[in-house]
């Protein structure tokens, strides 16, 4: 992550968890978290440290 921040929705598809189409519809449908909360914006910014949740499992946002 060069500039320090990327989008949930970018953030699901580059990590390999979802595809763009998937990712967008799983944050729509609630199905992603963020630091364990539920957050609707696929154009949430993400930054380094951030946890993010889908089927079970977290992934941590790194550089």
């Amino acid at each position: 992550m060069g500039g320090g921040s990327i989008r949930l929705g970018q953030f699901l598809k580059f990590a390999g968890i979802l595809s763009g189409g998937e990712a967008k519809e799983a944050v729509a449908e609630g199905m992603v978290t963020v630091n364990g909360e539920v957050d609707l914006r696929r154009g949430r910014q993400l930054a380094v440290g951030d946890v993010v949740g889908f089927d079970r499992n977290l992934f941590r946002v790194c550089e």
